[in-house]
């Protein structure tokens, strides 16, 4: 007589296909009991499975109430998860690598049983058709990474298999950024004053402004009167259409202060008669008065580099370049980060402050004056040695860096507020420039080098027999206080 099987143990059956199948009444996402079905090839792996079920259901982990493919599951999770919490850009830019990556190739698996095995393949195959970079890859991974993720916090899954996948082939090192010289934001400046948008470009420049934090201000957000305005929204292009939203982080909504040439250039725009009313209230807008579109405003600034004659750098590396130019200036790290307006210093730091050439000679040729080396002056001949030609170089002092007024915002070829520099070993300083290429020979260098051994040699042995006639004194002066103090 065949055993009665208890309430919830569940059973197993063979199927018509041959395939085996278990089922058991268990707890699912939606709060309810519902009979739930496993496969497998045999009755073993059937029963195995259905015991890992049962097991989940005594351990208080609900089981999904269908059996999402993962194609389905990432058009739910961009619907109702990232269109909901996410900024529109951020939710384009998901939704485009869902779209043309990750389910054509990987939307056919359930949401169960995708593997590590599959996703890890699916990685190496992007790479080896060499359609896409190692960061669009790694863009990949974590738009699966992060549609798993929620899948867990629905008790879905009970691991994210694409934490697990590694990233195919050697990382790749990061895109250096090279931001402008003083020099370069100078003949920028200048050729862009007679443009309408210059003033658009200064607040990019001197206050590293995102492209959409610029485009996104409003007249209200200005007060001329106190010299002060405030970043509120962005302007972005998602999908072809112009958005005005909110900022990328809680850390972007600042207040800053107007410098004389971003106030003078916005009282200039604001004060001309036949501009275009923009129905948003923006201080930059089209010639029609619409707001004007990101990649417009990046093509003309492309434009203005080339008449310029500066080197042509991206509109967003403007932040770069004003982090870089106030570390010169020795800004404070907390300040530029309040500037710029990140949610943490680190990211000041260690991304947008760049320690250019400029930076490591000043602070190399800081040491050297500190040291006080010996050096070979080409070029020159006044106080050097006719047969070494070597001389000292005298200490040196940092560089200093100002802000200086240049006028008032006309349109004269050059822009009303600049940075000039008195840097001491470079051009225009206030060493002479046969400075500027000193290196030692090596005969030069094995001369110098003895003549600084002997010296300490002679500095050692003067140490030497100051210490002996210290100590010789002492041990005379303890034997006659002994010999005075011995009785009769």
């Amino acid at each position: 007589m065949a055993r009665r099987r208890s309430n919830g143990e569940g059973t197993t059956y063979p199927r018509k296909d041959g395939r085996w199948e278990g089922a058991a009444y268990v707890l699912t996402t939606n709060g309810v009991r519902k009979r739930i079905r496993v496969y497998g090839n045999t009755q073993a792996e059937a029963h195995e499975r259905l015991t890992e079920l049962k097991a989940r259901h005594h351990q208080g982990i609900p089981t999904a109430d269908k059996s999402w493919k993962l194609g389905d599951y990432l058009d739910y999770w961009l619907e109702k998860v990232i269109n909901q919490t996410k900024r529109p850009k951020t939710h384009e830019q998901y939704e485009l690598v869902c779209r043309l990556n990750l389910k054509p190739a990987l939307g056919h698996h359930t949401l169960a049983g995708l593997s590590v095995k599959a996703v890890q393949a699916f990685l190496n195959e992007q790479a080896a058709e060499g359609h896409y970079s190692r960061r669009r890859i790694e863009m990949m991974r974590n738009t699966l990474s992060g549609a798993l993720h929620h899948a867990m916090r629905e008790e879905l899954l009970s691991r994210n298999v694409a934490r697990l996948a590694q990233l195919p082939g050697p990382a790749e090192e990061v895109e250096e950024v090279h931001p402008w010289s003083v020099e370069e934001a100078q003949q920028f400046l200048a050729t862009a004053q007679g443009h309408r948008l210059y003033p658009a470009f200064v607040l990019a420049l001197f206050y590293g402004m995102r492209r959409g934090e610029v485009l996104g201000l409003r007249w209200q957000d200005i007060d001329l009167a106190s010299s002060t305005f405030d970043v509120r929204q962005q302007l972005q292009d998602v999908k072809g259409k112009i958005v005005i939203g909110p900022l990328k982080t809680k850390a972007s909504r600042r207040g800053l202060p107007l410098i004389k040439a971003a106030a003078v250039a916005l009282a200039v725009l604001q004060n001309q008669p036949d501009g275009p009313a923009s129905p948003h209230g923006l201080a930059f807008t089209s010639t029609t008065g619409t707001p004007l579109n990101p990649r417009n405003f990046g093509r003309t600034f492309a434009l203005l580099c080339k008449e310029a004659g500066v080197r042509a750098i991206k509109l967003h590396h403007q932040r770069h370049t004003a982090a870089t130019l106030m570390l010169r200036l020795g800004v404070p790290d907390k300040v530029i980060q309040g500037i710029l307006g990140h949610s943490s210093v680190s990211v000041t730091r260690q991304v947008y402050q760049h320690a250019d050439m400029g930076l490591k000679r000043d602070a190399l040729e800081a040491v050297e004056g500190i040291l006080n080396l010996p050096t070979v002056d080409i070029g020159s001949s006044t106080d050097v040695d006719s047969e070494s030609r070597c001389r000292q170089v005298s200490r040196q002092t940092p560089f200093e860096a100002v802000y200086t007024q240049a006028g008032s915002a006309t349109k004269e070829k050059s822009p009303p507020l600049l940075w000039s520099t008195s840097f001491h070993g470079g051009p225009g300083g206030a060493r002479t420039h046969d400075t500027l290429l000193k290196r030692s020979s090596d005969h030069c260098v094995h001369e110098r080098i003895t003549e600084v051994k002997k010296t300490m040699e002679r500095r050692t042995r003067q140490w030497v027999l100051g210490v002996v006639a210290v100590n010789l004194a002492v041990n005379s002066q303890k034997i006659s206080t002994d010999r005075t103090d011995r009785p009769g």
